[in-house]
């Protein structure tokens, strides 16, 4: 009997010692708070970095386009390209974006010999300027005295 009373008398002392290791609630809930303020943190950065990235890609794509409008009218004395034109005609790849960052198609435009691609910008609309990307980008106008 008594090294039965000994053996249960371990197993308290044992069960003791492994709730104490355990960690409270409190704990549980304190830590949490630390990862969600954390993930909030790096969440409002990336976002906040999205529209910039956004702009700077479809710009990038634009200036492909652009080079890929040049050298097929070097090739083809035709009117202006469209981006089908160019894909059918191997002139950018198949993988190629042929969209901007919004997903909405490039237009170009090609003006007494120059190429000109715009994308409607945040807005997806051509018609609203401040927003739109242009490549090449127009120049600034001068100021009159």
């Amino acid at each position: 009997m008594n090294t039965h009373h000994l053996s249960r008398n371990r197993r308290l002392r044992h069960l003791r010692r492994a709730a104490q290791r355990g960690m409270t609630m409190i704990e549980i809930l304190v830590v949490l708070a630390i990862v969600a303020l954390i993930s909030g943190t790096i969440a409002f950065a990336v976002i906040g970095q999205m529209g910039p990235a956004r702009i700077k890609t479809t710009q990038q794509s634009a200036r492909a386009l652009r080079n890929a409008a040049s050298t097929y009218r070097l090739d083809h004395e035709s009117d202006c390209p469209t981006v089908e034109m160019l894909v059918k005609a191997g002139a950018i790849d198949r993988a190629s974006k042929t969209t901007d960052a919004w997903e909405k198609p490039f237009t170009i435009n090609c003006d007494d010999g120059d190429i000109t691609v715009t994308s409607g910008g945040p807005d997806g609309k051509i018609e609203t300027p401040q927003d739109n990307i242009r490549i090449p980008d127009l120049p600034p106008a001068h100021a009159e005295h």
